[in-house]
């Protein structure tokens, strides 16, 4: 029922042609011989739309962040008096401005130094990922130079974490027993059983969510409620780093309000003209190169040490491994805490490792385990996925990943269409396989009660000033190949980086850090060629 792997889109996009690299090559150049460019860019916004002044215009109350905490984890952190938080009033249909309203949750960390910039607004993906959380925990490790320059500000896109109304359709008994659920029977049975539980879940979010509600969720309306939010907080012009799906947030912005523009950094790119089909292949594909990529590193080690449980030969892992996983279909191995550790968890709990190259020794250690029956490591790792804390607490972001990515993209209905997807994506990534054949089962945004808001399409994206795309060769949930896109799309600057990991900007790798940096502070944009590598696990 749930889509697999978050931090993107769920549908996906075709990769583009060699006249695209040369577009791309040919602007990157440009931008090269250009770039030192002046703190502001050029021209004035775009004039606040009438029916809407009441939105932009608001006065915000910012107070302490406690409140705002969604998660057990995240109280300390939401504590600490140098955030403040408040929310920012906006319709929940924008074709309805006098209508329902919701709520936009912002934390903010002051600048603390000068001259101030403006704000800078922080998306960490998903999407569902919460951008309040991001910042409260991630704000001591950005570069000096962003908090004293700039106000930072993460920020929940509607109906995620601590943003109202909230995307909320299971409890937390219910996100256990769904994860539970393994469908692995590929007889017109085992299918219908599947297609049941994918309607029932969308049945569910109708009925405790609301309809209005969920029509209301995607991309297309958070990246207006982005432009609300730029005048609220008093900006001029927009400043905004997105990871993963907040590049697609990013890119709807930038098409939207490209006059309202100063700097857009988008690290982890989504190509906004791919098809459903193609991007779940194509993600399913940069799995399976992170796990050959894990298991080549995993042959490496010194076995009397600390020997690879898939063996010495990478070409035979997945083998080793499909071994290894198939079993918990019909045996489940205890995790110590009254749950089992069951075959979608595993595989979610190594899809997490796969994220980052740093997770691998923990990958080993959770496949030793699941091979001496026990799987206390890899539930941990599904936990983390799912953002499940000790006490069996979740936050929504399961839901809003779902919710939103079901209207951000058509669905796949026709039988036919479903089984290619299904065998596409299992071939792309046999690790993942069951052994049991394609279960060839319509998900639930197939069931979703509102039709999708948001189609493929090439983004329109006239009188846009510079932005910098950050795409990472061996990044798993995010194909290389759309940062190329997407950089020839929006006529920006690329920077690749040579790593095996799940975005990378402003991280700690000082390469890449300090042309960001350059870019949000300065708008000097990358010159051709741009590269930068990470650190090796």
């Amino acid at each position: 029922m749930f889509v697999r792997a978050r931090c993107r889109r769920s549908s996906g996009r075709p990769a583009r042609t060699t006249a695209i690299l040369a577009a791309v090559v040919a602007s990157v150049a440009l931008l090269g011989a250009c770039a030192d460019t002046s703190t502001e860019s050029e021209g004035a916004p775009a004039p606040t739309p009438p029916e809407l002044a009441a939105f932009y215009d608001q006065q915000l109350s910012w107070g302490p962040c406690s409140g705002f905490a969604g998660s057990s984890a995240d109280t300390a952190a939401f504590a600490d008096p140098k955030f403040d938080c408040t929310r920012v009033e906006v319709p929940l249909d924008y074709a309805k401005p006098d209508g329902e309203k919701a709520q936009v949750a912002l934390l903010r960390q002051k600048a603390s130094g000068g001259p101030k910039i403006g704000s800078l607004f922080f998306d960490p993906g998903g999407p569902g990922a919460s951008g309040t959380s991001y910042l409260a925990n991630a704000s001591a490790s950005l570069a000096p130079t962003l908090g004293q320059r700039f106000d930072l500000i993460g920020f929940d896109p509607r109906g995620t974490g601590a943003s109202l109304p909230k995307i909320d359709c299971l409890n937390d008994r219910e996100n256990d027993q769904e994860r539970a659920k393994v469908f692995t029977d590929p007889s017109p049975a085992g299918v219908a059983a599947a297609e049941a539980d994918s309607k029932a879940y969308a049945d569910r979010c109708a009925q405790r969510v609301g309809t209005d509600v969920l029509a209301n969720m995607g991309t297309r309306d958070a990246s207006k409620d982005m432009d609300v939010l730029r005048a609220a907080v008093g900006d001029q012009k927009m400043n905004y780093v997105g990871y993963s799906y907040g590049t697609e947030l990013g890119t709807a912005y930038a098409e939207a309000f490209p006059q309202n523009v100063r700097a857009l950094v988008l690290d982890g790119a989504i190509d906004p003209t791919q098809t459903t089909v193609d991007s779940s292949v194509k993600q399913a594909a940069g799995f399976q190169l992170a796990f050959e990529n894990y298991a080549k590193w995993c042959a490496t080690q010194n076995q009397q040490q600390s020997p690879c449980p898939l063996g010495t030969d990478p070409a035979q892992a997945t083998r080793a491994f499909n071994t290894i996983a198939q079993r918990l279909i019909d045996n489940p191995v205890p995790v110590g805490d009254g749950r089992d550790l069951s075959f979608d968890d595993a595989i979610t709990g190594v899809t997490q490792a796969l994220y980052v190259s740093e997770y691998w020794p923990v990958l080993s250690r959770g496949i030793s385990e699941v091979a001496n029956g026990q799987g206390r490591i890899l539930q941990i790792l599904a936990d983390s996925y799912y953002e499940r804390d000790e006490q069996g607490r979740y936050t929504n972001m399961l839901e809003a990943f779902q919710s939103i990515s079901c209207v951000n993209q058509k669905p796949v209905t026709d039988p036919a269409e479903v089984r290619e997807l299904n065998e596409k994506a299992n071939e792309a990534a046999p690790f993942r396989a069951t052994g049991r054949g394609v279960v060839a089962a319509k998900d639930a945004c197939a069931f979703w009660p509102v039709p999708p808001t948001s189609e493929p399409h090439t983004p329109n994206v006239q009188g846009l000033p510079p932005v910098v795309v950050v795409s990472v060769t061996g990044d798993p949930a995010t194909p290389y190949q759309a940062g190329v896109d997407l950089a020839a799309q929006l006529k920006g600057s690329l920077i690749k980086v040579n790593g095996e990991q799940h975005t990378a900007s402003l991280r700690g790798n000082a390469c890449l850090d300090d042309q960001v940096v350059a870019y949000l502070v300065d708008l000097k944009t990358p010159g051709a060629g741009a590269e930068c590598t990470l650190d090796p696990a």
